[in-house]
C-alpha cells in the first residue's frame, strides 16, 4: 500500500516537474517553477547522485550530520558591520534589491538530500555574493553553472537549459552572454572549495575578499 503510494506522489511530481519546466522556459521569472521542479527531481537516482557527492566533499559531511541552518540574516543589523565585509556586502545587494531572505519555499528535513535541498535555498544569495554574479538573465545562470560544478545536481541542468530555451525564444541576441556566463560558472565553480561546507552567517564579518581568497573565488567582474 504504501510503495503504491509512493509511487503515485512520484508520478505526480514528476508531470508536476514537466509543467514547471515549460512555464520556466516562458518565463524565468517563476521561482515557484523552480522549486516545483525541484521537488520532481528528489526522487531520481541522479539526484541521488547527486547527493552522495556533495556529501564526499570536504566538510560537507559534517554540516549534513549536524543538519546546520542559520537564523534569517537581520539585514538592518548588517549594515552596521564594516563596509568591506561578508555581511554588509549581503545585506547592502539585498536591501538594494528589496529581496526578502526568506524568498525560498521551506521544505521539511527528512533526510540529506531534504537538507541539501534546503540548504542550497537558505544560502542562494550568499553565493551570488561570493562568486559576485549578478541577479540578472546572464548573472543566475553563471550561478547555476557555478552550482553544477559544486553539487552535481539535476535542478541545474533543468534550469540552465530552461534559461537557454527562453533566450532563444525571447532574446537569441543574448545567447552568446548566456552561454559564457554559463561557462564561466562552471569554471569557476570547479576550481573553488565547495560552498556547502560554509557556515556563512557565523563570520558574517570576515571581509569579503578574504572570503573569496580562502575559497579560491576569483569574482566576476563583467560577462560578455
Amino acid at each position: 500500500m504504501y510503495i503504491a503510494e509512493l509511487n503515485r506522489q512520484i508520478e505526480t511530481e514528476y508531470v508536476n516537474g514537466l509543467i514547471a519546466f515549460v512555464d520556466y522556459a516562458r518565463d524565468v521569472s517563476k521561482t515557484d517553477a523552480v522549486f516545483d521542479m525541484s521537488e520532481a527531481f528528489r526522487h531520481t537516482d541522479s539526484n541521488k547522485l547527486a547527493t552522495e557527492y556533495m556529501k564526499s566533499l570536504p566538510g560537507v559531511q559534517h554540516l549534513i550530520q549536524e543538519r546546520y541552518l542559520a537564523a534569517t540574516p537581520d539585514l538592518e543589523a548588517m549594515l552596521q558591520l564594516p563596509k568591506d565585509s561578508l555581511g554588509y556586502v549581503y545585506a547592502y545587494n539585498m536591501k538594494e534589491a528589496d529581496f526578502d531572505p526568506e524568498f525560498y519555499r521551506k521544505i521539511p528535513v527528512l533526510d540529506d538530500t531534504t537538507y541539501l535541498a534546503l540548504r542550497i535555498r537558505q544560502t542562494h544569495d550568499i553565493w551570488h555574493t561570493v562568486t559576485s554574479f549578478d541577479t540578472d538573465i546572464a548573472g543566475e545562470i553563471g550561478l547555476q553553472g557555478f552550482y553544477l560544478a559544486q553539487t552535481h545536481g539535476p535542478l541545474s541542468v533543468a534550469i540552465i537549459s530552461g534559461f537557454i530555451l527562453n533566450t532563444l525564444l525571447k532574446s537569441s541576441q543574448d545567447l552568446n552572454r548566456v552561454m559564457n556566463a554559463m561557462s564561466q560558472g562552471y569554471n569557476m565553480g570547479i576550481k573553488a572549495k565547495p560552498f556547502l561546507a560554509q557556515k556563512w552567517e557565523e563570520s558574517w564579518e570576515k571581509p569579503l575578499a578574504e572570503w573569496q581568497a580562502e575559497l579560491g573565488v576569483e569574482p566576476v567582474n563583467s560577462i560578455c
